[in-house]
């Protein structure tokens, strides 16, 4: 049972347990059930969700002069989630006196001290402390970016995915007071890649619950038997080459990603450019930005994969981003001058 297994926990003096899923997918009322179980196992524990902390314009999307919807966050979205990761790095360093979040991170102080607060147990007991992660964490380099932190201090690291059929959410998620744009939803589950510790070693402590309907008791327990073994096995920085390995080929791939993707950008405007320069009708020009986006998008994701999964990699051999990216940008421009004819000459 996890509950004599959780008093005994004394190798890792904190977890930092992941919860990712699509929006509405039911991690907050996990989040919640886990809070309470932990308490009864003699644990602190608290939530830290991504929403509250970090303020609504970090997470809205940029669109351009042309009006194509790029889809993508704003560069203060990753600063702000590396605050988040920072925060709970000083309260780490320096639980003792309760540090609180510094006000230039952009994140909300409120939040943060409503995360901290029942956190500080008896003074010499030392008692569990975990940390939930409340966010979607749909790429694996958000999850990555947290283990890293887990394994600069020798914590617990584990992954709880709530698998939920779209249809739920956004069910849920319209019930909500602040609802999240169902368009969003729908771009998430194009991008979302669950834990894959086939893929991804540094995953292997992750389990999936299916949230489409109720989660179970059974399934709490599974959770709370997922975080004791995490604190009994906490990471370190002396891990085998594979995952060194697996950072690195992560790295290149979301470089060669974001250099090709500034290309893309640049050739989409030039296209947009020549269809207003032919006097293309608006509802064509609106087609136009709308199909070019989602080639860009469906693209950019493919080869991603394809660094990730596909392209070798060989030890001490670098790969050239730049002309990796530049070559990529040709195959897309090849596709971009199809929809861009197709277009042009829809009569």
């Amino acid at each position: 049972m996890a509950t004599e297994e959780a008093v005994s926990v004394s190798r890792a003096s904190a977890c930092l347990c992941v919860l990712c899923g699509l929006p509405a997918a039911g991690k907050s009322t996990l989040a919640r059930r886990i809070l309470s179980t932990a308490a009864q196992h003699g644990w602190r524990a608290t939530v830290v969700p991504y929403d509250d902390l970090i303020p609504e314009q970090a997470f809205r999307t940029k669109v351009v002069e042309d009006g194509v919807n790029l889809q993508e966050m704003h560069t203060e979205w990753k600063s702000h989630r590396q605050a988040v990761l920072y925060c709970i790095e000083q309260f780490l360093q320096k639980s003792e006196i309760l540090p609180e979040a510094p006000s230039s991170s952009g994140i909300s102080v409120a939040a943060w001290e409503q995360c901290t607060q029942g956190l500080m147990g008896p003074k010499g007991l030392k008692l569990p402390l975990v940390f939930l992660l409340d966010d979607n964490f749909y790429y694996p380099s958000m999850r990555y970016e947290v283990c890293q932190l887990a394994r600069k201090y020798s914590l617990g690291f584990c992954q709880v995915y709530l698998q939920c059929d779209l249809e739920s959410c956004i069910s849920r998620n319209q019930s909500r007071s602040q609802p999240v744009p169902t368009e969003v939803i729908l771009e998430m589950v194009k991008r979302l890649e669950s834990p894959n510790p086939q893929k991804n070693s540094w995953e292997i402590n992750s389990i999936t619950l299916n949230s489409t309907g109720t989660v179970s008791k059974s399934d709490i327990q599974r959770v709370m038997e997922l975080i004791s073994s995490a604190l009994n096995n906490p990471l370190s920085l002396g891990e085998d080459n594979k995952e060194q390995k697996d950072a690195d080929r992560l790295k290149c791939a979301n470089s060669v990603v974001h250099q090709a993707d500034q290309a893309c950008r640049r050739l989409i405007s030039e296209a947009m450019k020549t269809a207003r320069e032919n006097k293309v009708p608006p509802e064509r020009m609106r087609s136009l930005a709308a199909q070019l986006s989602e080639s860009k998008a469906t693209f950019l994701h493919n080869l991603g994969k394809h660094f990730l999964h596909e392209v070798p990699f060989i030890q001490g051999e670098e790969i050239n981003v730049e002309h990796a990216a530049k070559r990529a940008a040709e195959i897309f421009n090849d596709d971009l001058k199809e929809i861009l004819s197709r277009i042009m000459n829809d009569k």
